[in-house]
């Protein structure tokens, strides 16, 4: 079988399909998730906070001060910006949450297909017939 081949075969695999989709699917999730935690859950946090803009949280490594972090990186100053780390630890855990459920609700899905019986085909119903049938002759 040629590389083209098997790159052919690879590429068609359901699989791959699936997975591209939900790579495509998860950025987009991405983009959601930032924004809601940029424009929704920060701004909520941060007035019970007492104010406090987590995405303006940084240490200073350098001499000066800046009023800002976009003051201090425009500046070329060192900075340990822990607001935008604390903003990438509440994307996750809303990302973990949400991954959470689905998965919870995909799980209890497949549990409810896997109880239905499933349908004995015609064609074994009517061997199972002719099977009988020629018992009762002997």
């Amino acid at each position: 079988m040629s590389i083209a081949q098997e790159f052919k075969d690879f590429a068609i695999k359901g699989n791959v399909v699936d997975m591209g989709v939900g790579i495509v699917i998860g950025a987009a999730f991405t983009t959601i998730v930032t924004s809601l935690v940029k424009d929704i859950i920060n701004p909520i946090v941060g007035f019970f906070a007492g104010g406090v803009d987590f995405s303006n949280l940084f240490l200073n490594l350098g001499s000066e001060d800046y009023a800002s972090l976009e003051a201090a990186q425009t500046a070329g100053a060192p900075t340990i910006n822990y607001g935008l780390f604390i903003n990438a630890i509440i994307s996750f855990l809303i990302v973990a949450f949400v991954l959470f459920i689905i998965i919870k609700n995909v799980n209890r899905l497949k549990k409810d297909v896997a109880e239905e019986p499933e349908e004995t085909p015609r064609q074994e119903l009517l061997l199972e017939e002719i099977r009988d049938a020629l018992r009762a002759r002997t």
